[in-house]
């Protein structure tokens, strides 16, 4: 259960579900506070000049708000919004469709923009900073170039990754925000909210259990509720309290501090198959059963934040809280 707890694909209801959830202005967006002010500058300045806000990169692990983020601006704005996937991007013709279909001031959302093929940053350039579209027509020495104005539009790109993302395509993004992982108390005003959508009577404590095991992710807070509330239909009547969130967290393998099954997979095969580390991330990948990204964009970056795990130029190490939690024996001195 654990791996597809977390799984980075949603079903089609699931989907619908995190939409529901999703706030639609800034001032009801929990946390990020930083980001919220700037941002909010940004959006109120564009808008009192009529101008499309300046390109916007949000950077940060899966499920921490970039999609919602560029919902928001599109609603603060009252523009169109134009949704699509980098890896989806595959021909000059797909994005040339996209950009000329585009309005006056819309925003255009490029999810995992890191995966955008190079073909493709090539139109994206001077889409970026001249709002202008160059079609080449033809070939070999009879070739010619067509340029295409286009409206001035926001692209919003969001990644997992910056270090993937080539020079100048990030020096065109006018605006970089990075998201960190959120405060146990805002994860549980955002489990309150998402109860009041669904319908959720919480009691005793169950939103702050909730928050304290969402890995500082409000996505996963979301999820775990919606088990959280499938055990309490089920098994008892309906009401959320502290004995029967934590019946359910204790269901879904998801421990004190987050972790689930895969997690402490993780960690349990560094310590014991591999001495600890360092153990490359290929080797990881096959031991587990897991995608190399999936590996690197989804449990990683949590454990990390905890200190249970390091990253070293050989491979990965367990470090001695990582041994700690699963309850390996301490490490021997200087082992790290």
């Amino acid at each position: 259960m654990g791996s597809q707890f977390l799984a980075p694909v949603l079903h089609e209801g699931e989907e619908d579900v995190e939409r529901t959830l999703r706030p639609r202005r800034l001032d009801d967006f929990v946390g990020q506070e930083r980001t919220k002010e700037q941002l909010s500058i940004a959006l109120e300045a564009a808008h009192a000049r009529g101008d499309a806000l300046d390109h916007v990169l949000l950077v940060g692990p899966p499920g921490l708000g970039k999609t919602t983020l560029a919902t928001i601006v599109r609603e603060e704005l009252g523009v169109g919004l134009r949704t699509i996937a980098g890896p989806a991007l595959e021909r000059k013709g797909d994005m040339a469709a996209i950009l000329t279909g585009l309005e006056a001031r819309d925003v255009l959302f490029i999810d995992e923009i890191h995966r955008v093929n190079r073909a493709i940053e090539e139109i994206l350039y001077p889409a970026l900073e001249d709002f202008r579209l160059d079609i080449v027509v033809g070939q070999g020495a009879g070739a010619r170039t067509l340029t295409l104005d286009l409206p001035a539009f926001t692209l919003v790109g969001a990644t997992t990754r910056t270090g993937l993302l080539t020079t100048p395509l990030r020096d065109r993004f006018g605006m970089t925000f990075r998201l960190g992982y959120y405060e146990p108390a805002e994860l549980a005003s955002i489990v309150v909210r998402s109860a009041g959508i669904l319908g959720v009577e919480l009691e005793g404590g169950a939103a702050e259990e909730i928050a304290g095991r969402s890995r500082g992710t409000p996505r996963v807070a979301n999820r775990i509720l919606r088990r959280v509330r499938d055990v309490a239909e089920v098994r008892h009547a309906g009401i959320v309290t502290l004995d029967v969130a934590r019946e359910a967290l204790e269901l879904l393998e998801v421990d004190e501090v987050g972790l689930e099954r895969v997690d402490r997979e993780l960690l349990s095969a560094i310590a014991h198959k591999f001495g600890g580390g360092p153990v490359g991330l290929s080797t990881l990948s096959v031991t587990l059963g897991e995608e190399t990204d999936t590996i690197e964009d989804v449990y990683e970056p949590y454990l990390l934040q905890l200190g249970f795990l390091q990253r070293t130029p050989r491979g990965r190490v367990i470090t001695a809280l990582g041994r700690e939690h699963i309850g390996a024996a301490r490490a021997a001195d200087g082992l790290f």
